[in-house]
């Protein structure tokens, strides 16, 4: 199967458009004398308006998807839910804190955006790679659901806790910023709760307005092209303003790439095998699998360019996260189809084969 096939033109070059933004962003800020001072004059103390307008419209479209009113439907198999909550907010975390530390304790702030991309669990792209690789669509959109409701009301304490508090237990408390979690806590709110909000209130509205047909297939395709469109305007904006840092761009990308690359084959292989393990279904299985290798990287550049800045190693990270993850979770997809084939029957092959036999018989 040509899993690009299915994927729209800005997702299929996702990974091509992101570095091309990154190249762009660094050289209009390094040819052009005037934009960076330009730029700075749109901020209000640290922040940028630009890259907060930016990471807002971004995270807006995916809560636009979720389809809240399923949300009951993750709670039927108590197993699998488990399961899920273990991988997605016990074994996530834990494996990229540990990737960080172990890949990039004498880099602290690119430790700390690498822990901020696997403290966010994905809720939007990983719609795309479970449709891709034939999982179950509505149990996704319920671990979705699940999934953002969760972020919005633990990520700034699991963010304090893996950022601030575990750091500083290891022997790492000089070398990792400290931030407290009301910081945190703001970061989530702006970037997170106001997106949520809005696209809680915005399903609930047209749905009852309009219809859920016509939400699903004609509001939901108008606003999802926004998310790429505006994490590659935030991307051109952060890079314009980075200037002489880029200059390790190479270098860097590649050392966080590593624990990176890592950590997506791994989440997934276990999560495979687990919910395999524990009896659940190819559908459900290889939803189970993505929902725990994805990440939310538009939550993790929110809070990295809030909480340490524009020009900071977090937020840079951060940024490198869609970089390697696009392209391997392309992968992935063609991985699990390779593994239905291998490990899980066909129900219709086996269907018809009985229907053969029958016949025969009769």
């Amino acid at each position: 199967m040509n899993t690009t096939r299915r994927l729209s033109f800005l997702d299929r070059y996702l990974t091509g458009w992101i570095f091309a933004a990154m190249v762009f962003g660094v050289a209009l800020g390094w040819l052009v004398p005037g934009v960076v001072p330009f730029l700075n004059r749109f901020s209000i103390g640290t922040t940028s308006i630009p890259i907060a307008v930016g990471l807002i419209v971004m995270m807006y479209p995916p809560f636009t998807k979720v389809r809240y009113e399923e949300l009951h439907e993750v709670f039927r198999n108590k197993r699998v839910l488990g399961l899920s909550l273990v991988q997605n907010w016990v074994v996530g975390p834990v494996l990229m804190f540990a990737l960080a530390v172990v890949f990039l304790h004498r880099y602290p702030e690119y430790m700390a955006g690498l822990i901020m991309i696997g403290l966010a669990r994905c809720i939007a792209m990983v719609i795309v790679w479970n449709e891709l690789a034939k999982g179950d669509t509505q149990y996704a959109a319920g671990l979705v659901a699940f999934n953002s409701l969760f972020q919005v009301f633990f990520y700034s304490l699991y963010a304090w806790v893996f950022i601030t508090v575990l750091p500083s237990k290891l022997g790492l408390q000089s070398a990792v910023v400290n931030v407290s979690i009301a910081e945190i806590a703001k970061s989530v709110f702006i970037y997170l709760g106001i997106p949520f909000l809005a696209g809680l209130v915005t399903r609930w509205v047209l749905v009852r307005a309009k219809g859920r047909e016509w939400y699903d297939r004609s509001f939901v395709p108008r606003v999802s092209p926004m998310t790429l469109i505006a994490l590659l305007f935030t991307i051109v904006v952060m890079f314009s303003l980075k200037g002489g840092y880029i200059v390790r761009l190479p270098l860097d990308v590649l050392r966080i790439a590593v624990p990176l690359l890592i950590y997506f084959v791994l989440m997934f292989l276990v999560s495979f095998y687990m919910g395999k393990k524990v009896g659940a279904d190819y559908s459900r299985t290889t939803t189970l699998a993505f929902t725990a290798a994805s990440n939310n990287f538009e939550l993790a550049i929110a809070v990295a360019v809030s909480v340490f800045g524009i020009n900071s190693g977090a937020a840079f990270a951060a940024v490198i996260g869609p970089l390697v993850e696009v392209p391997v979770m392309i992968g992935l997809v063609n991985v699990a189809l390779q593994f239905q084939r291998r490990y899980f029957l066909d129900v219709s092959s086996v269907d018809m084969k009985r229907v053969a036999v029958s016949s025969v018989q009769q």
